[in-house]
C-alpha cells in the first residue's frame, strides 16, 4: 500500500515540476505577490496631495503651514487663493484634504484664545481621509503643545498617554507580511491539489488511475501529500522572506508556527481536492480554486476585522481556515503566542482539516464510481 502511494506521490511531483504552466504558478506568483502586496496592500496614507487656503498672514498661520509642507505624508501642498477653489479642488479630486486657516488665527494664538483650523476631507475615500485627519490633528496637537510653552494655558484636567504594544513604531508592513504568508501559502496547496484531478482528466490518464491497483482513498492521500510539501516549502519561502527582507520580528516559537502550517495546509487541501473532484478541465479548476480563496480572504480579517462585520457573517468565518491561521502567524510573529494561545486557534483548523478531507474523499469516490 505505501509503496503505491509513494509512487503516486513522486508522480504527482514529477507532474508539477514538468509542466511550465504549473511550475510557474507555483513559483513566479507567490514571490511576486508578497514583493507587490506587502508594499501596496497598506492601511497608511502617503504621497498625497492636500491644499491649504491660509487667510492669515501673521507669522503663526505660516508655522503651522510650514509643519504641513515639511511632513513626508504629503506629496504636494498646493496653496489656494479663494474659497471658491475650495469646492473646486475636492469636487476633482485634486486634493483629499483642504486645511482651512481663518483671517484672525495669529491674533487669537497671540491673545492666547483659541483659534480654530478647519479640515475639509473627500468623503468619497473615507478610510484615507479618517486616517489624513488623524495625521493632520497630530500635528496641530504638536504645534499646540509647542505655543503653549510660548503662551502658557492652564493644564488640560486629563491627559492621555498611548502606549502601543508588539508593533511600537506602527510599521504597516509588520501587520501586513504575516498576512500574506498565509495568503500566499494557501495559494500553493490550493492550486496543487485542484490541478491535480483536473489534469488527469484533461489528459485522459484519469482512467487509466481509477483500474490501477490504487484504492480511491490511497489516490486522495498521494494527491495530497505532494500538495502539503509543497505548500509547507512555499510557507517556508514566505516566512524567510518576511524575516529578511521585510525585518518583520519573528518573537514565537517556530515549532507553534509550522503545527499551525500544517494543520492550516490540510485544510486547504481538502478545499482543493473537492474543486479537482468537481472540475472536468485544469482551467475549472483554476477558477474554482480562485472563487473559493477570495471570499476565504476576504472573511480571514485580513482586510477588516471580523468584529466589523454584520453578525451573521461573523458565524459563517467560523469555517474559514484562513482565520485561525492568520491569528497564529501574527501571535507567532509579533508577540511570542503563548501555547495555549496557538492551541485554540490550531483545534478548529485540525477539524476543519477532518471535514475537508473527508468531504473531499466522499466526493472522490462518488466521481470514481
Amino acid at each position: 500500500m505505501w509503496q503505491r502511494i509513494g509512487y503516486l506521490i513522486i508522480k504527482e511531483l514529477l507532474a508539477v515540476w514538468r509542466d511550465p504552466k504549473s511550475r510557474f504558478l507555483l513559483v513566479a506568483p507567490p514571490i511576486i505577490e508578497m514583493l507587490v502586496f506587502a508594499n501596496a496592500a497598506t492601511q497608511e496614507v502617503k504621497n498625497v496631495r492636500i491644499a491649504v487656503f491660509n487667510q492669515d498672514l501673521g507669522v503663526y498661520a505660516r508655522d503651522l503651514v510650514a509643519r504641513f509642507e515639511g511632513s513626508p505624508n504629503f506629496r504636494e501642498v498646493r496653496h489656494l487663493r479663494g474659497e471658491p477653489e475650495i469646492q473646486t479642488v475636492i469636487d476633482s479630486r485634486e486634493v483629499l484634504m483642504v486645511v482651512r486657516i481663518g483671517e484672525d488665527f495669529s491674533r487669537r494664538v497671540a491673545a492666547g484664545q483659541p483659534a480654530d483650523v478647519q479640515l475639509i476631507l473627500d468623503g468619497r475615500r473615507s478610510n484615507a481621509s479618517q486616517i489624513l485627519a488623524s495625521y493632520a490633528e497630530q500635528m496641530i496637537n504638536a504645534y499646540n503643545a509647542e505655543l503653549s510653552q510660548v503662551h502658557p494655558i492652564p493644564p488640560p484636567a486629563s491627559t492621555v498617554t498611548t502606549r502601543i504594544w508588539f508593533n511600537p513604531n506602527l510599521d504597516a508592513q509588520w501587520s501586513t507580511v504575516p498576512s500574506l504568508v498565509v495568503v500566499l501559502t494557501a495559494l500553493g496547496g490550493l492550486m496543487v491539489t485542484a490541478l491535480s484531478v483536473a489534469r488527469e482528466r484533461e489528459l485522459g490518464t484519469f482512467a487509466q488511475l481509477l483500474v490501477s491497483p490504487l484504492s480511491p482513498g490511497e489516490i486522495v492521500i498521494g494527491k495530497s501529500v505532494p500538495a502539503f510539501f509543497i505548500g509547507m516549502a512555499e510557507g517556508t519561502i514566505m516566512v524567510l522572506a518576511a524575516v529578511f527582507i521585510f525585518h518583520v520580528p519573528l518573537q514565537g516559537s517556530l515549532l507553534l508556527l509550522y503545527t499551525g502550517m500544517a494543520a492550516f495546509l490540510m485544510a486547504v487541501i481538502g478545499v482543493g481536492l473537492f474543486v479537482s473532484s468537481l472540475s472536468k478541465t485544469q482551467q475549472q479548476a483554476i477558477l474554482g480554486a480562485f472563487s473559493c480563496m477570495v471570499p476565504m480572504t476576504l472573511l480571514s480579517g485580513f482586510a477588516s476585522p471580523i468584529e466589523n462585520m454584520p453578525e451573521w457573517l461573523q458565524y459563517m468565518t467560523l469555517a474559514n481556515p484562513y482565520r485561525y491561521f492568520i491569528v497564529i502567524v501574527k501571535g507567532v510573529f509579533l508577540k511570542s503566542m503563548p501555547v495555549y494561545d496557538v492551541l485554540g486557534n490550531l483545534g478548529p483548523l485540525i477539524v476543519i482539516a477532518a471535514v475537508t478531507l473527508s468531504a473531499s474523499m466522499l466526493l472522490f469516490r462518488r466521481r470514481a464510481e
